[in-house]
């Protein structure tokens, strides 16, 4: 195994990451927003209209997007156990 196929792993693992977070965190930057723009014209400057929102639609998320996560997940899994054998003979 050398370095090159080693990054290789590396990249993809960090890139499936990536990938699977950013619905997620998509939604907390633009609930954020949203509700910054809110507490900005209403004054209103308590922590938790922010925070408890944002927790909300971050979950909603996530159970919504789950099923294509898992395929992620495990479409990555799989690739990278059937390289096993490659990796062994380099």
């Amino acid at each position: 195994m050398d370095i090159a196929y080693v990054t290789e792993i590396c990249r993809n693992a960090v890139t499936v990451a990536l990938l699977v977070a950013a619905p997620v965190l998509a939604v907390a930057v633009a609930v954020g927003l949203l509700i910054s723009i809110l507490q900005a014209v209403t004054q209103i400057q308590d922590q938790t209209v922010s925070i408890v929102p944002k927790i909300v639609l971050m979950l909603l998320t996530m159970l919504a997007i789950l099923p294509w996560t898992l395929t992620q997940m495990v479409e990555y899994a799989t690739n990278l156990y059937a390289s096993i054998p490659n990796s062994l003979q380099q």
